[in-house]
């Protein structure tokens, strides 16, 4: 029996990023049927796109550092000994084009990325200035993959009835980065977005990781009714929650994605410190909200964007 080819897709982060190579990955899977598929991944995105129909296996990058000897021999034996074909680099990170030379010298595998020496090198003009998806696509036209679908979780599966949610309910996502306060609108304003949905009887639900508990407790406080989740969803059931939301406002965050992605309209808010020309989320309805200042930014203005029925 003819052993399968054996196919590397690199993609370590961020959750925003993860969600919009859920298409290339699925394009990788298409082109190469009969082929064993390992990702390279981060520890937090592990299991859930283990349960993806686009990998065989997943791996957990240990990420070591330029002095850990014992980390990076680790890593470079496993790479190396994957045998791998192809090599599918989604993050084109300096770290992830290090791993391309971490796996030399001897017999080169068809790279796909930005590292130097790649005999699929994605070194298009202006390629930082496109949004992520089209860099992607484009990335992988290089490398003879034509068609890119856009992401899919319809594989996603959760039950979130313990959270006894109402038929009426309205996903907040006042987080984010903790090192990028800037990328956030003030938590009083969702505050008063939350007053504002429940006026209308549509009940708030805030979701977010362990760090954003503060902020979901703070509107939960002000409003009460709403209905703080955060700490207490993974990706999976933020997929639920937006298969099942009338409506997601968000910063821009990686729940934004999945959110939008899984099917509800969204209203995201930029400021001037990303830009959603490169990174806003893909889904049948996705709206942009954007001031060089999230501070500048009225209630009234996102309010207007919801059409709640």
């Amino acid at each position: 029996m003819t052993a399968r080819p054996r196919i590397l897709v690199i993609k370590l982060g961020a959750l925003g990023d993860i969600v919009q190579s859920l298409g290339p990955a699925a394009a990788i899977r298409r082109h190469h049927a009969d082929a064993e598929i390992t990702l390279l991944t981060s520890a937090p995105f592990a299991a859930f796109l283990g349960q993806s129909p686009y990998f065989d296996t997943v791996w957990v990058d240990e990420r070591p550092g330029p002095l850990d000897f014992g980390g990076l021999w680790r890593l470079r034996r496993r790479l190396r000994g994957g045998d791998f074909r192809w090599v599918y680099d989604l993050q084109t990170s300096g770290r992830s084009s290090w791993y391309f030379h971490l796996m030399g010298p001897g017999r080169r595998r068809e790279w796909s990325g930005i590292a130097r020496g790649a005999s699929h090198r994605h070194d298009t003009p202006g390629r930082n200035r496109m949004h992520t998806l089209a860099r992607q696509a484009d990335q992988l036209r290089t490398a003879g993959i034509a068609a890119v679908p856009p992401p899919d979780l319809a594989w996603v599966q959760a039950d979130i009835r313990r959270f006894d949610l109402p038929e009426r309910f309205a996903v907040l996502v006042p987080g984010g980065a903790q090192h990028r306060p800037d990328k956030r609108w003030p938590v009083e304003r969702y505050a008063a977005l939350a007053t504002k949905l429940a006026d209308r009887g549509v009940v708030p639900v805030i979701v977010g990781g362990e760090a954003e508990r503060r902020l979901g407790k703070s509107i939960e406080q002000t409003r009460a009714g709403a209905r703080d989740l955060t700490g207490e969803t993974g990706f999976a059931e933020v997929v639920a929650l937006g298969r099942a939301a009338l409506w997601a406002v968000g910063n821009d965050t990686g729940p934004m994605h999945l959110l939008a992605v899984a099917g509800a309209p969204v209203t995201v808010l930029y400021s001037a410190v990303s830009d959603p020309a490169l990174t806003a989320p893909w889904g049948p309805k996705v709206t942009i909200l954007r001031r060089p200042s999230l501070s500048d930014l009225a209630v009234e203005e996102v309010a207007a964007t919801l059409a709640l029925g």
